[in-house]
Formats: C-alpha cells, sequence, structure tokens
C-alpha cells in the first residue's frame, strides 16, 4: 500500500469525491447532468457519455489533490483514460487524488430490512488488476432499510468478511453499509449499526484497518467513536439524497466526519455550460464539499 497514499487519505484536508456511478444510476446521472436517455442508443454509447462527464469533472482545474483526497472510479472507468494516461494514474500523478474502485456487484434482495451485496465471484481477479493499475482502495455497498438487528449485523459481518479479502490483496477496504435515509427508524437503525462495526472492528487482526463510509447520522457526532476507533483510518460521508446545501450543513456537524458525495458533487453541473461555466460551477460545488468536510 502506497504510504504517500495512505497518508494523504489518513490525515489529509478534503473528500473524497464518489465517480462511480454504475449500470443502474447512470441514466439518472446524465439526465441531470443534462443528457437525455434519446442522446443514446445503447448501453456503450451511455457509457461513453459518463465518461466524458467524469473525465471533464477530473480535467478541470477545480478538481486537484488540495481539497480532493481521493475518487472512487466505476470499475469501466478504471480499465479507461483520462487524458490519455490509465484513469487511476492520471489521478495520482497528474492530481495527487487517491483512486479507489467500486468492486461490489449491486444489491440482492431485500431480507431482515436490509439489502447485502450480491456475491463477487470475480473479487480476486479485479483485486488483482487494482493493483496493477495503481489503485489504492475500494468501496463497497450494503443498505439498511430498518432496524433489525439480524439484518444489520448481516450487513456487517458481510462487509468486514469481503474486507478482509480486499486487504489480503494489498488494498484498503471503504466499508459501507448505508443507511436509508428515509427509513422511519433510522435513529434506532444507526444505534445498531454503531454496534455492529465497533463488534467487528475490535476483532480485526493487529495490521488491519478499514475505512468506513456511512449515511450523515441523525444525531450529530454519533460516530465519534468510530472516528476516533484506532483500526479506522478515516468516517466519510455519503450525502444518500440529501441535496449538497443539507448535506454539507449536517456533515459540518460531525466534526473529523468528511464527504464521499456523488450526486451532490454533480449537482448543478451541466454538459450545456462552456468550459469556464463548468469549471466555475464545480469550484463552487469542490470549495463547499472541502468546508464542510474539515469542521
Amino acid at each position: 500500500m502506497n504510504k504517500e497514499q495512505l497518508d494523504k487519505v489518513a490525515s489529509g484536508k478534503g473528500f473524497i469525491a464518489a465517480l462511480d456511478q454504475s449500470g443502474g444510476s447512470t441514466p439518472k446521472a446524465l439526465k441531470l447532468y443534462g443528457v437525455e436517455e434519446s442522446a443514446y442508443k445503447n448501453e456503450a454509447e451511455m457509457f461513453d457519455l459518463v465518461h466524458a462527464m467524469r473525465a471533464r469533472i477530473v480535467g478541470s482545474p477545480a478538481f486537484t489533490g488540495e481539497r480532493v483526497l481521493g475518487a472512487i472510479l466505476f470499475e469501466m472507468t478504471m480499465d479507461r483514460q483520462f487524458d490519455g494516461q490509465d484513469a487511476a494514474a492520471y489521478l495520482w500523478d497528474k492530481k495527487q487524488v487517491v483512486p479507489f474502485l467500486k468492486v461490489d456487484k449491486g444489491l440482492a434482495d431485500e431480507a431482515d430490512g436490509v439489502q447485502l451485496m450480491k456475491p463477487m465471484p470475480g473479487l480476486d481477479s479485479l483485486l488483482s488488476r487494482a493493483v496493477a493499475k495503481g489503485v489504492f482502495g475500494t468501496k463497497m455497498r450494503s443498505v439498511v432499510n430498518a432496524a433489525n438487528a439480524k439484518g444489520i449485523d448481516a450487513v456487517v459481518a458481510q462487509q468486514f468478511e469481503v474486507g478482509k479479502q480486499i486487504l489480503a490483496a494489498g488494498l484498503m477496504p471503504i466499508i459501507e453499509p448505508e443507511v436509508n435515509i428515509k427509513a422511519t427508524d433510522k435513529k434506532e437503525a444507526e444505534a445498531l449499526l454503531k454496534a455492529a462495526i465497533l463488534k467487528q472492528l475490535d476483532a480485526l487482526g493487529a495490521d488491519q484497518t478499514v475505512m468506513l463510509k456511512l449515511s450523515i447520522p441523525t444525531v450529530d457526532g454519533f460516530y465519534s467513536e468510530l472516528v476516533q476507533h484506532p483500526k479506522v483510518v478515516r468516517v466519510v460521508a455519503l450525502s444518500g439524497g440529501y441535496s449538497r446545501d443539507e448535506s454539507n450543513v449536517m456533515l459540518a456537524k460531525n466534526p473529523g466526519v468528511i464527504a464521499s458525495f456523488s450526486r451532490a458533487l454533480t449537482e448543478g453541473l451541466s454538459a450545456q455550460q462552456s468550459d469556464a461555466e463548468f469549471d466555475a460551477a464545480l469550484d463552487k460545488a469542490v470549495e463547499s464539499i472541502y468546508r464542510a468536510s474539515i469542521t
């Protein structure tokens, strides 16, 4: 694991950009960017268009390691290039932004109030490719829809089990058990989640550390024990459907937690903007998320 990248992720000032929209979330991301579904005839054209959007974001002068610590890529993005250079290498060499890779294959159907991750049979080969490409860490998402102890324990157990496989490959796992912001018992679900995570953290080996990606908690500062835990490199927060302004206000009330926003980052960006307009809009977004992350 790259020591310089680890230090940056562990103690740098800034946030992690989530640029990992996959097949299911790409049409919505493109629509918000001003690209209608009529603009592409098939999945290949759709992915070309979303890659162009990502390339425009990472190529912007507003997007550098001074405020953006890392970026999470979709597998197809890792296999593509930005400005003629492999995506992960470009991020680190040109921008000083630490590259991460989304490795999950989506969500299973809901059971016990949660959605586990679908099986990942090709994970080892994907991790090998990621290491070869210069990727630093990974991200994988499960969802908690209700305060169901059995379900939450299963989600966290699965996340840490796969997390250990990722650590064994030499990569840093971002463990992401998202709590649905629309859950009626979100606060209770977060209490169960924190207890389950602490139990798994305490069982990690001497040299094992992880990152956590969590929904912004209902109770301000609720995850401070996780922020301070010796087994946790960094706690990052997802926007989860909140607007950028809402996300920033809530995030700022959680000291030590930094952003890892997707939709809240790209909000207000449009394919129709000139480069100057686009760069100004992105700069404003990056600055606001950066400010909320350094509280």
